[in-house]
């Protein structure tokens, strides 16, 4: 470290999806365009949509996201610890960008001590090359029951000295509740770490809400620091939560129908972003209890957490039917890491990797198996299409050795010469470990040729860039984003 010590500010939830992530990153970009070097930076994170970062780890899609919008590269001590769910109670423990072992959510309750120490060396590393470090919390601030060992949000705050920003929503309605309240449970060292609160989400008259913020500020004896509208853009950026597809709005009506299906533990779902983006496109993520559409031209498998677990599911949907079905009426399949290795003959587990430890059967519309193997894959690549020579970027996140016949059929060559993917030898059976293929525009026009979908000439990751831009300047409008600089130290 150079000695360097830039000022600080969290931003701490009234409640869970309250708009933390958007906000951290608007005011990231916001910052930055006012000739600031800011990073983000996350305790504790709870996704299983990560990133790969330029230093060889993984951190969760919000930071990676906020990263770019401060114009720095993501590194794993932007969020040096992160669950990633295996379980309703259970989740494997990434501590700064590298697999530490699992843990039930009680056991995971007595590692947080020890965790702690790299929570905090990973924060003074961005703050010694930083002008500002806006960091963000996790869930509410109000979770008293889980106070004890925190550090996540006032456990973090207490032990580095960070003011804090509480954030509320007003869209789920009870937001004076929502702040007071947390005002009212967390203990009083706690609040004296509060220097304001924020109000997210307003819809209508802002006008009609000033005596609302007048009383917060009242009863909190914390000052407003600004009532932000509802941003409608918010949708074009990558979603970090699993939750975001519960909540999609209806499909596209493009003429050709994609169909992704929702498995229990899927993961890094914004690889299919650029497709929503497509006007020709219908994108459908097809749920528990719903069929795959008769009229997909193309279905795919998505990532997963837990592969074995999963495909099982799927099986357990009858999903697994409705593909056989697919493929003999000509219909397409792609399988991206989980779901390639879902779409082989077998998948062995020796070593418990995933759970206990076995094998299974796959789908066997891929002549290929996978062994899973304790050391994970985790790289940025980037290369080109075999068939049509179209570029990508994108990165490997992975477990597991896939081999077989049909491998001898790839689809991509990365820039290092190595040959990935594998294809069925009528073509129509796809399976590749790289995700973010299809943020690459040629590359994405690619893929709809090969089912036939005509593809826009929108530019995607400029898209990113323009909605962050859009978000920043919504903020600047709407917060005194000068009276929260000055409030950080």
């Amino acid at each position: 470290m150079n000695g360097r010590r830039g000022k600080a500010l969290m931003i701490q939830g009234a409640g869970s999806d309250v708009g933390k992530s958007l906000i951290v990153a608007g005011l990231c970009r916001a910052f930055r365009n006012r000739g600031l070097t800011v990073r983000p930076f996350k305790p504790q994170n709870m996704s299983n949509n990560a990133a790969v970062t330029a230093d060889g780890g993984e951190i969760g899609r919000a930071q990676a996201l906020q990263a770019r919008a401060c114009g720095a590269p993501a590194s794993v001590h932007m969020n040096p610890v992160l669950l990633k769910p295996q379980s309703q109670i259970g989740s494997q423990i990434v501590v700064q960008g590298k697999v530490r072992g699992s843990a039930n959510a009680r056991d995971y309750q007595t590692l947080k001590p020890e965790l702690m120490g790299a929570v905090l060396d990973s924060f003074e590393r961005l703050r010694s090359e930083a002008d500002l470090v806006l960091v963000e919390g996790a869930g509410s601030a109000a979770e008293i029951n889980l106070r004890a060992n925190d550090i996540a949000n006032m456990g973090f705050a207490r032990a580095a000295d960070v003011p804090v920003v509480v954030l509320g929503d007003i869209d789920r309605g009870g937001v004076i509740a929502q702040i007071v309240g947390t005002q009212a449970v967390i203990a009083p060292e706690d609040a004296a770490l509060v220097v304001g609160f924020m109000v997210n989400r307003f819809r209508g008259d802002p006008s009609l809400f000033e005596a609302g913020l007048t009383a917060i500020a009242e009863r909190s004896g914390w000052p407003s620091l600004g009532l932000i509208p509802w941003f409608p853009d918010a949708a074009r950026l990558p979603a970090e939560d699993a939750l975001a597809l519960d909540q999609r709005k209806a499909p596209g009506e493009g003429p050709v129908t994609i169909a992704v299906l929702q498995l229990p533990r899927i993961s890094n779902f914004d690889d299919f972003d650029p497709l929503k983006a497509e006007p020709g496109v219908r994108l459908v993520f097809v749920r528990r209890g719903e069929t795959i559409p008769v009229e997909a031209a193309l279905v795919i498998i998505p990532g997963s957490k837990t592969t074995i677990a999963d495909l099982a599911a799927l099986r357990a949907q009858g999903w697994h039917i409705d593909l056989a079905a697919h493929v003999r009426r000509g219909g397409k399949v792609l399988g991206v890491c989980g779901g390639y290795q879902m779409l082989g003959r077998s998948i062995e587990d020796p070593l418990g990797i995933e759970g206990d430890a076995g094998a299974c059967e796959g789908l066997g519309l891929l002549d290929v198996g996978t062994v899973m193997e304790a050391s994970k894959t985790l790289k940025q690549v980037t290369g080109r299409c075999l068939a049509e020579g179209a570029p990508f970027t994108g990165y490997e996140m992975h477990i597991g050795r896939t081999d077989g016949p049909d491998r001898g059929r790839p689809l991509l060559e990365m820039a290092d010469g190595r040959r990935e993917g594998a294809s069925s030898a009528d073509g129509r059976v796809r399976g590749v470990y790289v995700h973010g293929l299809f943020s690459d525009d040629r590359q994405r026009r690619t893929w709809l040729n090969w089912i036939g979908a005509d593809a826009s000439d929108f530019a995607y990751e400029q898209g990113i860039e323009d909605t962050l831009d859009a978000l920043a300047a919504h903020l600047e409008k709407h917060v005194d984003c000068g009276r929260i600089l000055s409030l950080a130290r």
